[in-house]
């Protein structure tokens, strides 16, 4: 057999001979890309000696031997070169490896402990990248930490060590090496947070860490680098309590009028953690009156607050109008300005969707609009919450063409954008299911992530309810209690729901219905019947798309209003393990391990 491969080989000899050497070279990397080793090694083996341990050519002869097997002859290749060219820092590595390919695994250990032995400074970095090009990663590791004895210094080859960590999951020398590099290079602090976010994924490991720069930050106060880490280590971990504290330290010490609170307070509201959101304003309403931030800290502290009322249920009414009493000192303080609109707005909002007060609140939403030097934001989204009065109102025209002008004026925004989900919902709230469609077929790639995601969720509910029955009656039903769930009609909206399900049993819409009756029923403060109500989704295998929603919402029910700490904890608990791709994993696991007592610093 190989006796006849080799004379197939030499009788196309006088034909390779009329090739000339480049073209030849080409061939033989050809056969070896096809994997015709025998063939590639021959054309390779015709090649001066210099040639064949050329840098271009060397590699895939090599390969091609080491295809044959015929290491011997692989490893007289890789000596050769290595005398050739002695400065050349990774072809020891190679020999080391091919000694590992022939089974000889202590002659490779021995050869790759003689290039470390043996390891210069300049030869580091080449030497690590041969030995991570190999997938040796724990020589690459040796390799760096050999070259920072040579170069005398603990942190040299930082950024390297921290990748190769981060790839293999070593988390602990991963901390280790992070916290020393910006130690003494506090430079690299995006660098380090980047590596860490990519890299942490486990409880136990932001525990660790957390628990280290508390102790770095109380050891080295005049070292603003581990309160920076520390600040944003407890942001990604939700632990805005802690954050605080870090972003006043960096305040006063950076001089900045408050902005690191400013900037938690802000993550921590849009996190719906109002306490801590709460607690940032008045520490800078308190602290940085001659703040340039001041004017905006007074409207977001009474903003906060009323989200605060408006979530916390049964909504209170005597403290909405306490919040009015609050919005109006904040005019008093600060005056009716451009700048003071949203305090307008905010009152609009309250006055007519929680206290049923239309008329004032469009008197202000007008005063918004015709204020003099107001922006063309500003005027448009005062339209904007004109026209969701008029839908209060039933008066869809006059919502539409709100609606209509704002999308005209801020086409391709997210204002306008905003301004056109509106116009799809009220498409959708008057049954005209292709018209909503059309609108959420553009929206559906708008730059804004919630825009897109609220439009594609309406899509989903339209499209699937409107397969088999493509008139969309039982969705006309559904939609008209949207609606009224929208006007604050919770009683009339209640009694929709209860007619939609007796209705329509078994249709793809129950699901829904369930789910809308819960937040209804917890609304209105009939918690026990929302937890009944969410158990018909959580036991039945077939609402399995809203089966995370609803367990969530259970969980919080129990948590927040029932103050049922042990239940609201297993239920938090199915949510992670039963549920791991949810929206509601990152919140589900902050609030087990609140509840199950773990420390939060």
């Amino acid at each position: 057999m190989v006796g006849s491969l080799l004379g197939s080989v030499l009788v196309a000899e006088p034909a390779v001979a009329q090739v000339s050497e480049d073209s030849q070279v080409q061939l033989a990397r050809e056969y070896e890309r096809k994997g015709e080793h025998e063939k590639a090694a021959f054309l390779f083996g015709r090649l001066r000696n210099d040639e064949q341990t050329a840098p271009n050519i060397l590699p895939d002869y090599l390969a091609a031997l080491q295809g044959l097997k015929q290491y011997k002859e692989a490893e007289k290749l890789v000596k050769r070169a290595i005398r050739q060219r002695p400065r050349e820092a990774a072809l020891p590595v190679t020999l080391g490896q091919l000694y590992a390919q022939a089974g000889d695994q202590p002659a490779a250990q021995k050869q790759w402990e003689r290039v470390l032995g043996q390891l210069t400074a300049e030869q580091v970095a080449p030497v690590a990248l041969e030995f991570q090009r190999l997938g040796l990663p724990d020589w690459a590791v040796r390799t760096y930490l050999r070259g920072r004895e040579l170069a005398h210094s603990e942190t040299e080859f930082g950024p390297q060590l921290i990748q190769l960590y981060t790839r293999q999951g070593q988390t602990d020398k991963l901390m280790a090496e992070t916290l020393r590099l910006v130690q003494t290079d506090e430079q690299q602090l995006p660098f380090v947070r980047n590596m860490l976010q990519n890299s942490l994924q486990e409880d136990k490991d932001f525990a660790a860490l957390e628990k280290e720069l508390l102790s770095l930050v109380q050891k080295n106060p005049e070292r603003p680098v581990y309160s920076e880490l520390l600040l944003w280590l407890q942001v990604q971990r939700r632990d805005f309590t802690g954050a605080l504290v870090q972003a006043k330290a960096l305040d006063r010490r950076a001089r900045t009028d408050g902005q690191r609170v400013l900037e938690v307070a802000e993550i921590a509201r849009r996190n719906q953690d109002y306490e801590s959101a709460i607690a940032g304003y008045e520490y800078l309403a308190r602290e940085y009156r001659s703040s340039p931030y001041y004017a905006l800290v007074r409207q977001r502290l009474v903003q906060t607050r009323e989200d605060q009322v408006r979530t916390t249920y049964p909504v209170n009414t005597a403290q909405l109008r306490g919040l009015l009493q609050e919005y109006e000192q904040v005019l008093k303080d600060l005056g009716r300005t451009p700048e003071t609109a949203p305090v307008l707005r905010s009152m609009a909002a309250l006055l007519a969707f929680q206290l049923d007060e239309k008329e004032p609140a469009i008197k202000l939403l007008n005063e918004v609009i015709t204020m003099p030097r107001a922006s063309l934001d500003v005027v448009d989204q005062a339209k904007i919450d004109l026209a969701d009065i008029y839908l209060l109102r039933a008066e869809p025209w006059e919502a539409t063409l709100l609606y209509s002008q704002v999308e005209k004026s801020h086409k391709d925004t997210p204002l306008g954008y905003d301004a056109k989900l509106r116009n799809a919902r009220l498409s959708y709230f008057a049954g005209d299911f292709k018209l909503a469609q059309s609108h959420l077929d553009i929206l559906k790639q708008a730059t804004s992530r919630e825009i897109a995601n609220d439009a594609m969720q309406l899509s989903l509910l339209i499209t699937d309810n409107t397969a088999m029955d493509t008139a969309g009656v039982a969705l006309r039903d559904y939609a008209a209690v949207e609606q009224q769930v929208f006007q604050n009609k919770i009683p009339e909206a209640m009694r929709g729901l209860d007619a939609l399900l007796a209705k329509y049993p078994g249709h793809a819409l129950q699901d829904e219905a369930w789910y809308l009756k819960a937040q209804l029923q917890r609304r209105t403060g009939d918690y026990a019947a929302a937890l009944g109500t969410l158990e018909r989704i959580t036991a039945n295998p077939k609402y399995d798309v809203l089966s995370d929603d609803a367990l969530f919402l259970a969980a919080s029910i129990l948590e927040e209003n029932l103050q049922d700490r042990e239940k609201a904890q297993q239920l938090y608990n199915q949510v992670i393990t039963k549920y791991p791709g949810s929206i509601y994993v990152v919140e589900a696991r902050k609030r087990f391990r609140k509840l199950r007592g773990d420390a939060v610093n």
